[in-house]
């Protein structure tokens, strides 16, 4: 959970969100050394008085175009890698169904009959102490730890955007298509996200609280719900 002083990454709680971050640390570095660089020949070039009368020089011309052309693959293949294993969704051990409505989700576990439930933000005078203003919800998604997720996320009237930061899950909902992400929380935790697609007038009222708990626990939980 990201906190009012934090300028980074929530803490990643699945495979995935470590992949980006990693990456985004590779780019940076990258894009640092970039910037050493260039500054480094501006400081050459307006210290020195160089002077050149050359026409021909193809050995600059190639180091210049191979060069960038590696800096781009260095980028490209860990990209590369990071999106098809978010695409990936290969024998997921759960399915949840995420609808967006106007302003409010819906879930349905799929693999469970009539487990179904709207989830709605409580309001800030009902809310228990201690608990986060304007993120908490009367009903959490519930899901086990480290089984892999698969989310059918769709939209019953406007777009929105199913979204979870420190899991890595950010998936459009869009009325009449069906898409799908997924994840695996690595540990036991609460996870919060909200809305990331601006959907009218209530848009940053309707929270995402996706709560990774023991198998056991879930399936305690999952059978009280289905009865």
């Amino acid at each position: 959970m990201a906190n009012h002083s934090q300028f980074g990454f929530q803490d990643a709680s699945s495979p995935i969100m470590e992949e980006l971050v990693q990456f985004h640390d590779h780019a940076l570095m990258v894009a640092l050394a970039i910037c050493t660089l260039v500054l480094y020949l501006l400081a050459l070039m307006l210290t020195e008085k160089l002077s050149s009368s050359t026409v021909d020089a193809q050995e600059i011309e190639l180091v210049w175009t191979i060069l960038p052309a590696a800096v781009l693959v260095m980028l490209a293949l860990p990209s590369l890698r990071i999106l098809y294993m978010m695409d990936e969704v290969n024998e997921p051990d759960l399915t949840l169904k995420a609808i967006g409505h106007q302003w409010y989700w819906s879930y349905e576990y799929t693999d469970f009959k009539d487990l179904t439930f709207d989830s709605y933000m409580i309001p800030t005078s009902d809310l228990p102490l201690g608990h986060f203003r304007l993120l908490e919800v009367d009903h959490r998604v519930i899901v086990p730890t480290e089984s892999k997720i698969r989310v059918i996320v769709t939209a019953d009237d406007v777009l929105h955007s199913w979204a979870v930061p420190s899991l890595g899950v950010k998936t459009d909902a869009i009325p009449g298509r069906l898409n799908q992400t997924s994840f695996l929380a690595s540990r036991p935790g609460v996870y919060y996200g909200q809305c990331s697609e601006i959907c009218g007038a209530n848009h940053s009222f309707m929270p995402i609280v996706v709560e990774s708990t023991p198998l056991a626990s879930f399936e305690n939980w999952s059978s009280l719900q289905a009865s």
